[in-house]
C-alpha cells in the first residue's frame, strides 16, 4: 500500500516488562499460557487483528529480549503488520517511554495497550483509533462501573478496618481498558513532561490529563478484562472456549 493510501501510521506499544506477582510465582505473568498460548501473543494478535496497525512494539525484561523475540517469531502473525521487541526499564512508565522511542517517526497514531488484557476484541481496537485519527489527542476504552464504589481513609495492614470519606456518584464512575490511543506528539509530550515518580504512573491518559489536554471515553467491552489472578485465567479461558465454538476462533 503507498503512502498516499495510507496517510495516518498506527503502532501500538506493549509493555511486558513487569513480573505479574499476583498470579504467583513462575514465568512473568505476559508469558503466562492461555490456552496453551503465552497470553502476549494473544495480546500481540489482538492488536495485530486491527487492519490499522502497521507495527507492535513488545517492551520486554531487559534479560528477555532474546526469548520474547523468539516466542513471537514462533507465532504467526499477519503479514501486513511488523513488530519489534525493546527492552523495558523499571516501571511501567519507563518502559512505554522506550518503547515509544522505537515507534518510527512517521506514525501518528500510537496505542498503548496492556499484554494482561490479551481479549480485546478488534472493534474496540478500531473505535480508540478511529477515535484518535478524528481528532482526539487521548482516548480510553471504559465501561460503566457495576458495584457501588466506596473512597476510604487507607490502613497501614492489610485486612485492617478502613473508614469510609466518601461514596462517589456511580453514574460518573468508568472503569478503564486499554488500548489506549494518543496522537503522538502528545504522548510524547506527556512522557517527556510528568516526571517519574515512585512506580511510576500506570496509565498514560492520566499523564496527558496532567498536561491539561482532554480525555475522552469510548465504549470499552466485557472480553477486554484484565488478567491478574488465577481467576481471571479461568474466565479467559472459557471466553476463548465461547469464541472456539461460535466462530471457530
Amino acid at each position: 500500500m503507498s503512502d498516499e493510501a495510507r496517510p495516518s501510521r498506527t503502532a501500538v506499544v506493549i509493555p511486558a516488562a513487569g513480573r505479574g506477582v499476583r498470579l504467583g510465582p513462575g514465568a512473568p505473568k505476559a508469558l503466562r499460557a492461555l490456552n496453551g498460548t503465552p497470553m502476549l501473543v494473544h495480546a500481540v494478535r489482538a492488536m495485530a487483528a486491527s487492519r490499522a496497525v502497521r507495527l507492535v512494539v513488545v517492551v520486554a525484561p531487559a534479560d528477555g529480549v532474546a526469548e520474547v523475540k523468539h516466542l513471537l517469531d514462533d507465532h504467526a502473525l499477519p503479514e501486513r503488520t511488523d513488530y519489534l521487541v525493546v527492552a523495558g526499564g523499571d516501571t511501567r512508565q519507563e518502559s512505554v517511554r522506550l518503547g515509544l522511542q522505537a515507534v518510527p517517526e512517521d506514525v501518528t497514531t500510537v496505542l498503548v495497550h496492556d499484554a494482561a488484557r490479551p481479549l480485546v476484541p478488534v472493534d474496540t481496537v478500531d473505535a480508540v483509533i478511529e477515535a484518535v485519527r478524528d481528532g482526539a489527542v487521548a482516548v480510553v476504552p471504559a465501561l460503566p462501573v457495576a458495584d457501588t464504589v466506596k473512597e476510604v481513609e487507607p490502613v497501614g495492614r492489610p485486612g485492617d478496618p478502613e473508614q469510609v470519606v466518601a461514596t462517589p456518584v456511580r453514574a460518573r464512575l468508568r472503569a478503564v481498558q486499554t488500548p489506549q490511543g494518543f496522537d503522538r506528539a502528545t504522548l510524547v509530550d506527556a512522557h517527556a513532561t510528568v516526571a517519574l515518580a515512585g512506580e511510576g504512573a500506570t496509565d498514560d491518559a492520566g499523564m496527558v490529563e496532567k498536561l491539561g489536554a482532554p480525555v475522552v471515553v469510548v465504549p470499552g467491552h466485557e472480553e477486554a478484562f484484565k488478567v491478574t489472578r488465577p481467576l481471571d485465567l479461568v474466565l479467559a479461558e472459557a471466553v476463548l472456549a465461547r469464541r472456539r465454538a461460535n466462530d471457530g476462533f
